[in-house]
């Protein structure tokens, strides 16, 4: 029985594309060479802030986004940038008497943002707040913390098989992994993503499975 759902942020609840294109424009370069170059490095297995180096080598990419925060160019998230199908899904699950909760890989700004969002869910926490990020072990220790339910009665979500789905089984949690966003097709067919419990393809799909009776 599921009690604790856990979402991750990036591509699972949250388009990237504000993100990307940001980045894109505060570096000079047309948006479609930054998002190529994420995908290109995404796919050797390596940090996708390396898509930024390739642009401008030796860059300090700390530095940089404290450069863009303060010209005013900084991290920004509204409504727009959810998926469709978030805040219906995110209500109906917590409706049900599940307790919701959201928790990534993001920044003390983004954790903010998301607050500020009202989204039906009971709390949010992000990487930069815990000072511990995914794959970590201790990330699902503090998910878990969050959840308050036993780890086989809670369910994480996410995109990434590598950093969500492997991780949050080998911490004995449930796992569904959602196929949106570069790195959900790109691993959909790993090891990592056969882990699963459920393999889904939208949020509304989620709802159906996980308030069946039998789960």
């Amino acid at each position: 029985m599921i009690e604790s759902i856990v979402f991750d942020v990036g591509s699972t609840l949250v388009r990237e594309d504000r993100y990307w294109g940001s980045w894109a424009d505060w570096l000079g370069v047309p948006r479609h060479t930054l998002s190529a170059l994420v995908g290109a490095v995404v796919a050797q297995g390596r940090d996708d802030k390396d898509a930024i180096r390739l642009v401008r080598p030796g860059v300090d990419v700390d530095a940089e986004w404290r450069a863009r925060e303060a010209a005013g160019r900084g991290e920004w998230l509204d409504e727009s940038d959810l998926y469709p199908d978030v805040r219906a899904a995110l209500g109906a699950l917590r409706e049900s008497g599940l307790r919701v909760v959201l928790a990534g890989n993001q920044t003390l700004r983004a954790g903010e943002l998301l607050r500020e969002l009202r989204l039906p869910v009971d709390a949010v926490a992000t990487s930069s707040e815990w000072g511990v990020a995914k794959p970590d072990p201790e990330f699902f220790r503090r998910v878990l913390e969050l959840g308050g339910a036993a780890p086989g009665d809670t369910l994480y979500v996410g995109d990434y098989p590598a950093f969500d789905i492997r991780p949050a089984k080998a911490a004995g949690l449930r796992a569904a992994h959602i196929r949106r966003g570069p790195w959900a097709y790109l691993g959909a067919d790993t090891a990592d993503a056969a882990l699963a419990d459920w393999r889904i393809d939208s949020l509304s799909q989620l709802v159906e499975v996980v308030t069946e009776p039998s789960v």
